[in-house]
């Protein structure tokens, strides 16, 4: 009996240790990783897979309607970065948090931004990224290639203007 309590506890030590861990901002990825493929239901109905997009620069913005931050940043990231370089090849997908598509649609009319957005049931898509505890207000940039370039927070203008940059040398 002891010999089998030890085997177990070992067995749940070693899977314990294979676990993916939260950073101190709640992702679960890092840059330079590959990023989680999926698929997601836009809300005009059509449907995109991350690894369809390969050969495009891709953001993701995570975002939910009762989201004050993600509400102020969403503007920004209309006018500064889908505005600026979706003729460049840049493909920007909101990623709204596990709320139906009504909410989404509010959203998108309530902040004015036109690129596309996508529908999280269960936050399934979040938690690739990152742990479902954490909030929402995070953008993921992924280059050509499908590794994770850069990731951000919450909205801090000079971490935004860093992720701007980076678009500006990725999409060229």
């Amino acid at each position: 009996m002891k010999q089998l309590i030890t085997l177990v506890a070992v067995a749940l030590l070693t899977i314990n240790s294979f676990a993916q861990k939260a950073d101190d901002r709640g992702y679960l990825v890092k840059v330079g990783d590959m990023a989680p493929d999926f698929e997601m239901t836009l809300t005009d109905g059509s449907s995109v897979k991350l690894s369809d997009l390969r050969g495009h620069v891709v953001m993701l913005q995570f975002t939910a309607s009762w989201c004050g931050v993600c509400r102020k940043e969403m503007p920004h990231i209309e006018k500064e970065i889908w505005q600026a370089y979706k003729d460049k090849g840049l493909k920007v997908f909101g990623v709204d948090r596990d709320e139906p598509k009504a909410k989404a649609l509010e959203m998108i009319e309530a902040t004015g931004i036109s690129y596309p957005m996508g529908l999280d049931d269960n936050a399934n898509i979040f938690g690739l990224y990152a742990d479902k505890k954490a909030g929402v207000t995070r953008n993921v940039l992924i280059d050509k290639e499908g590794k994770i370039i850069f990731l951000t927070r919450l909205f801090n203008e000079e971490e935004f203007a860093a992720l701007v940059k980076k678009i500006g040398e990725e999409v060229k």
